[in-house]
């Protein structure tokens, strides 16, 4: 009986995950602001304003990574389009060399 070692390697992070994570920080931090709305005192006056400064810049930094993100998602798209347009046979063949390949290591099992 051979013990299998679990694979250790951490998915790789994609810009679309920092943007979920940073999505989520600013939720929780706009979370925190309106619950403690109604307390007072000039320090967390103080921490409620600097925390609504950084959220404002963070806020900003999303839009424009997001847009970013999906005007790099449409340029490849287009251009995977145009190519698979441009090589149709080529396409298919390959497409027809991965269903073959598919096949065989499913037929091993």
């Amino acid at each position: 009986m051979s013990t299998r070692v679990p694979d250790e390697t951490p998915d790789p992070v994609t810009a679309a995950d920092l943007l979920e994570d940073l999505r989520a920080v600013v939720r929780d931090a706009e979370a925190l602001l309106r619950a403690t709305e109604g307390q007072a005192g000039e320090k967390i006056d103080e921490i409620r304003s600097r925390i609504e400064d950084t959220l404002d810049g963070a806020r900003e930094r999303l839009q424009d990574k997001g847009a970013e993100v999906e005007q790099r998602a449409r340029s490849a798209a287009r251009t995977a389009d145009s190519y698979v347009h441009e090589n149709p046979w080529l396409m298919i063949g390959i497409a027809a060399g991965v269903g073959f390949l598919v096949g065989l290591a499913g037929r091993r099992r």
